[in-house]
């Protein structure tokens, strides 16, 4: 496995996530349908994609778990309220939503955004996988790990903050692309900030994993 892997599908998974629903909106828009038909309809392709996804390896993550739910709920409540600009605001809600969650696990024994982290920096690799499990209750380790999860959290509600405003202030035709923007612009600064924090702890690792082969040898 490559180390950009990760990052590649993460990228993929964002683009086919963010274009579809895009694509299915405007072009039903420009057929003549409503706002509110269009929105619906390009929100079942996420919805969709994610039970697709829970069927076929027959497990969800927290927060997996989390975006599922927020979804069907979401959905259900717009439906029931007929309102384009809900629409809207129901995938700003669900990031905000994330975020919180995210960022209440940050006080518990099992940080949501430590589970997602792993991967991303033992690679797979067995040396690395170990040295992770050693650090484990290490404090210094604990808290730049728990870190992570306070930058996403904060940052998922902020972005949240920013788009529900902009749901029900501004045209819907203008929000369907500027809360995209919005969205992708805030994942981009809060990985930025985040990937700081990471980078401490992917150090943290492979020190630790250098350290015990030097004790083997």
């Amino acid at each position: 496995m490559t180390t950009n892997q990760p990052g590649s599908s993460l990228l993929k998974t964002l683009a086919i996530e963010i274009a579809v629903p895009l694509g299915v909106y405007y072009g039903l828009h420009s057929l003549g349908a409503s706002d509110f038909t269009a929105l619906a309809l390009s929100g079942v392709f996420p919805l969709a994609r994610t039970l697709y996804q829970f069927a076929k390896d027959r497990t969800l993550n927290g927060l997996a778990l989390v975006i599922l739910v927020t979804n069907v709920v979401g959905m259900l409540l717009t439906f029931v309220s007929g309102d384009a600009r809900m629409m809207i605001a129901k995938d700003s809600l669900g990031s905000g939503i994330i975020g919180l969650v995210v960022l209440v696990s940050a006080f518990t024994a099992q940080p949501i955004m430590t589970k997602t982290l792993r991967p991303f920096l033992t690679h797979g690799k067995a040396d690395h996988e170990a040295a992770w499990e050693r650090l484990r209750g290490n404090r210094r380790f604990e808290i730049v790990l728990r870190r992570g999860s306070y930058i996403w959290g904060i940052g998922f509600a902020l972005e949240s903050a920013a788009r529900v405003i902009g749901a029900f202030t501004l045209p819907v035709s203008t929000m369907v692309w500027l809360s995209t923007v919005i969205f992708v612009i805030s994942l981009a600064v809060i990985m930025l900030i985040a990937g700081v924090s990471a980078k401490e702890a992917g150090m943290m690792v492979a020190e630790e994993s250098r350290r015990r082969e030097l004790v083997a040898v």
